[in-house]
C-alpha cells in the first residue's frame, strides 16, 4: 500500500495517481524533488470496503438523479461524506500498515500530505485546487488523519461537480496520497511553461516564504512574462510585498515580510532566467508544457509537483468549473468580501429601495410610468447580478466554518455547527417576532380580536401603531390586496391566525451554544484561538445574509411590483380585462400604445386545482434530503406562488418549490417544511432549523405529487415525506 518514487512507472498510474507519477517521473530523470512515500488508491479501497462507507456514500449520491441535484445539494450531500470519514475510525491492521511506513521514512519530521487521483493532473484533466493538500502535518497519528482528510476531497462539492462536467463516474473514483518531507524554501512560486491567454509566452509567479499564500490568494506575487523562444523578460509586474507565509506549530501562518525583502523582488534576473529553463526542460520530459510548482532551499532549486497546463487550451464555452471554483473561497477573501458587502453593498440596496418607495408614481403619465417600469426592472436586475456575484460565494464563509468545526469536534450530527449559527438577528425572523408581537395584543383583548375579524376601524391605538410600524419596514406581505382590503389587512389576517394558537415559543439554545463555542474554542489555542473565533464571527454573518440579502432584494423587487401593479390598475381603467398574468413588456408596451393588444400569459399551475383521478397512481414516499432535525404529521399546504401562503392555517405542512425569504412569515404556523429545491443554506432550512421545524429539501416536483390537505409525515432525520396517513398510527 505504500509505493516510493524509484519504483513508480507509467503502469502504476490507476494506483499512485497523476501527482505521485510525475514526481517518480522528474526523481528518476535527476530533478530535485522532495522525499516523497505514495499511499496507494489499494489503502483507500481497503478503508472505504472494510467498514461500509462505500455503501453509505452511494447511498448519499444516490437520493436522487446526480445531474438533478443543485450545487446546494451537492455541497450538504459532500459535508455528510466528509464527516463520515472523519468520524469513522481507520482500523487497527491498515494504521499499522501504513503507519509503520511512514514513521521509519519521516520520523517526527514534518510533512506535506496532498492529493494524488487518478486522473488528476492529466492533460485532459487538471483537478488543480479542487482536492485538499496539508502543510507541516507532524506525527503519525495526525498525518493518517490528514491522509483521511484526503481521501475525503474526493467527495468534496467541487470535485464532485467537476466529475460531473467531465462525465468521470463518481461511484469508481478512487484516491491516492502522496506524503512529502516539507521543504521550508526561502523564495517560492509557480511557473507556466505556456502562458495560458497568450501561448507565445511563459508566466513565472513568486513570493517570500511558502507557496501557500500565493495559491490561496493571500499573498501577491511578483509575475515575470517571458518570450516562450527567446527566454527574455517581456514584463515584470511588481507586488506590493507585505506579507510571507511560513511553517507555524501547526499548519502555516502568515507574517510580516522585513523591509530589506519588501523593497526587492523575490527573485533576481538569473533565477528567473533558471526557473523558466526549469519548465522547458520538464516540458521536454513529459512532452507537453508544465505548470510547476516550485521553491528555493537556500540555491537548491525543488519542484514540488508538476502537471500539465490545460487552462485556455480549447475549454468549451458552456464549461462551468471555473465558476464552481470561485465560490470556494479562502478565509482571507472572504473577510474582504465581508467589508464591501457590509458596508458597501447592503447599505446601497437599501438605500436603492427607499428611494424607490419616496418616488409618487401616481403623479406620472402613463408613458413615464412605463420609462419608470423599465428602470426599475433595470435596478432589479443590477441587483440580481450583484446577488450571484457578490452574496452567493460569501455564503461559502457558513460551509467553511461547518468544514472546520467538523474537522476539529468531529461530532456525530453533520449540521451540529448550524446551531452555533442559529438566531444571528435574521431580518426574517425578527419580522416573525413583530408578527407575533402583533398576535399578542390579539390574544390579550377580546374586542380587539371581534373588531379585527368584523373588518372595523381599529380599536387599539398601540395595536394601530404596531402596525404602521411593520407595514413600513417589511411591507404589506402582499402586493395584491383582497377586494376592498385596507393597507395592511393580509398582516392583520395574518395575525388573527397566528393568534388563534398558543404562543410561539422561539427556540431557546442559549445554554446549547455557549456549550458548542466552548466544546469548539477548546480545540484551538494562541493565535489559532483568535483566527477560530474571527471565523466563528464571519459564519454568522455569512448565515445571516444567505437570508438577509433575498428580504433587501425583494424591497426592491416590491418596488417593481407596485409600478406594474399601478400599470395594469391603468390598462383596467381602458377597459382590458384578463390583466393577472400579463408580463411586464406587455404592461410597459400597452402604457406607452393605446392601440397595443396585450398577450396575456397561460395561468401557472396550481396544486390545489390539479385533477388526478382516483386510480392514478401516486408516490406514497418522496426522498430529499435532511435539512431540519424532527418528525411532524400535518395536512399539505401547497403554495404555487406568494398569494396562496395568505390561506395558509395553523399546522399545515408547508410544500413549495422554494421558500423565498419574502414568504417565511407563515412558518410560526407551520407544522414543517418540503421544498423541491435542496440545501442545509437555503432560505427554508434556515428558517426552519430556526423555529425547531423538521425539514426536508430536494424533494423532486414536490408541488404536482403533493395535493392540498394531503396528509404528510415528515422526516427532518432521514429526508423523507410520507403522503397519506400513517397506518402505523
Amino acid at each position: 500500500m505504500i509505493l516510493t518514487l524509484d519504483r513508480l512507472a507509467a503502469e502504476d498510474s490507476s494506483r499512485a495517481g497523476g501527482k505521485s507519477l510525475a514526481l517518480a517521473l522528474m526523481f528518476q530523470n535527476g530533478f530535485e524533488v522532495p522525499e516523497t512515500l505514495c499511499v496507494s488508491t489499494e489503502a483507500y479501497e481497503a478503508f472505504v470496503s472494510r467498514n461500509g462507507l462505500r455503501e453509505r456514500i452511494l447511498l448519499e449520491l444516490n437520493r436522487k438523479e446526480f445531474r438533478d441535484m443543485r450545487w446546494e445539494e451537492i455541497w450538504d450531500a459532500s459535508l455528510r461524506i466528509r464527516n463520515m470519514f472523519l468520524t469513522t475510525p481507520m482500523s487497527k491492521a491498515l494504521a499499522q500498515e501504513l503507519g509503520g511506513e511512514i514513521g521509519s521514512r519521516f520520523g517526527d519530521r514534518p510533512v506535506v500530505v496532498r492529493s494524488s487521483a487518478p486522473g488528476e493532473d492529466s492533460v485532459k484533466a487538471s483537478f488543480a485546487g479542487l482536492h485538499d493538500s496539508y502543510v507541516n502535518v507532524q506525527g503519525i497519528d495526525s498525518i493518517l488523519d490528514h491522509v483521511k482528510r484526503v481521501w475525503a476531497s474526493l467527495w468534496s462539492d467541487a470535485a464532485l461537480l467537476y466529475r460531473q462536467e467531465l462525465g468521470l463516474d463518481v461511484a469508481t473514483s478512487s484516491m491516492a496520497v502522496a506524503i512529502q518531507e516539507i521543504v521550508a524554501g526561502t523564495r517560492s512560486g509557480v511557473a507556466f511553461g505556456l502562458n495560458p491567454n497568450e501561448p507565445s509566452q511563459g508566466v513565472i509567479e513568486s513570493v517570500y516564504g511558502l507557496n501557500q499564500g500565493l495559491v490561496d490568494g493571500a499573498v501577491e506575487p511578483d509575475t515575470w512574462i517571458l518570450d516562450r523562444k527567446t527566454q527574455k523578460v517581456l514584463e515584470h509586474r511588481a507586488a506590493v510585498r507585505e506579507l510571507r507565509m511560513v511553517p507555524a506549530q501547526e499548519g502555516v501562518c502568515s507574517e510580516s515580510l522585513p523591509p530589506d525583502l519588501s523593497r526587492r523582488p523575490p527573485l533576481d534576473r538569473e533565477q528567473v532566467l533558471r526557473v523558466f529553463g526549469l519548465t522547458r526542460a520538464l516540458e521536454q520530459l513529459f512532452g507537453s508544457p508544465q505548470d510547476v510548482e516550485w521553491t528555493f532551499r537556500e540555491d537548491r532549486l525543488v519542484i514540488l509537483q508538476s502537471r500539465p497546463v490545460t487552462t485556455g487550451m480549447g475549454a468549451q464555452e458552456e464549461d462551468q468549473r471555473s465558476w464552481y471554483l470561485s465560490l470556494r473561497k479562502s478565509f482571507e477573501n472572504l473577510k474582504a468580501m465581508r467589508v464591501k458587502i457590509e458596508e458597501n453593498l447592503i447599505p446601497a440596496m437599501i438605500e436603492e429601495a427607499e428611494a424607490l418607495s419616496r418616488q409618487d408614481l401616481t403623479s406620472l403619465s402613463d408613458a413615464a410610468l412605463a420609462e419608470e417600469l423599465e428602470r426599475r426592472r433595470r435596478i432589479l436586475d443590477e441587483w440580481k447580478e450583484t446577488y450571484w456575484t457578490e452574496f452567493i460565494p460569501f455564503a461559502h464563509g457558513a460551509r467553511l466554518f461547518g468544514q472546520v468545526y467538523n474537522d476539529t469536534v468531529r461530532p456525530s450530527d453533520t449540521y451540529e455547527f448550524m446551531d452555533l449559527l442559529s438566531d444571528s438577528g435574521l431580518v426574517s425572523v425578527e419580522r416573525n417576532r413583530m408578527l407575533e408581537g402583533l398576535a399578542d395584543s390579539i390574544r390579550s383583548s377580546p374586542g380587539l380580536r371581534r373588531a379585527l375579524e368584523a373588518g372595523e376601524a381599529i380599536p387599539d391605538k398601540g395595536f394601530a401603531d404596531l402596525l404602521g410600524v411593520f407595514v413600513e419596514r417589511f411591507g404589506p406581505l402582499t402586493t395584491v390586496p383582497s377586494a376592498g382590503e385596507k393597507a395592511g389587512g393580509a398582516v392583520v389576517r395574518l395575525a388573527l391566525e397566528i393568534a388563534s394558537q398558543p404562543p410561539s415559543e422561539f427556540k431557546a439554545t442559549d445554554t446549547h451554544r455557549e456549550r458548542l463555542e466552548d466544546e469548539f474554542f477548546s480545540k484551538f489555542s494562541g493565535e489559532r484561538k483568535q483566527e477560530a473565533a474571527e471565523l466563528l464571527d464571519l459564519a454568522r454573518v455569512s448565515y445571516r445574509l444567505r437570508d438577509d440579502d433575498n428580504i433587501y432584494l425583494g424591497r426592491i423587487e416590491t418596488r417593481l411590483r407596485e409600478a406594474v401593479d399601478l400599470g395594469k390598475s391603468r390598462l383596467a381603467g381602458r377597459g382590458l380585462s384578463d390583466l393577472e398574468g400579463l408580463p411586464e413588456r406587455e404592461v410597459i408596451a400597452s402604457l406607452v400604445d393605446p392601440a397595443h393588444v396585450p398577450q396575456t400569459c397561460i395561468a401557472e399551475f396550481r396544486g390545489e386545482e390539479e385533477q388526478v383521478p382516483d386510480f392514478a397512481l401516486r408516490a406514497r414516499q418522496l426522498i430529499g434530503q435532511p435539512a431540519g432535525p424532527g418528525i411532524s404529521r400535518g395536512p399539505a399546504r401547497v403554495i404555487c406562488e406568494s398569494s396562496d401562503l395568505l390561506a395558509f392555517k395553523s399546522g399545515e405542512i408547508l410544500v413549495c418549490d422554494a421558500v423565498d425569504p419574502n414568504m417565511t412569515f407563515v412558518v410560526p404556523l407551520a407544522g414543517g417544511i418540503v421544498e423541491r429545491r435542496g440545501g442545509m443554506l437555503i432560505h427554508g432550512a434556515i428558517i426552519a432549523r430556526e423555529y425547531g421545524l423538521p425539514c426536508v429539501t430536494g424533494v423532486p416536483e414536490a408541488t404536482q405529487r403533493i395535493r392540498n390537505g394531503d396528509p404528510l409525515t415528515v422526516d427532518g432525520y432521514l429526508g423523507i415525506v410520507i403522503v397519506g396517513e400513517n397506518e402505523a398510527q
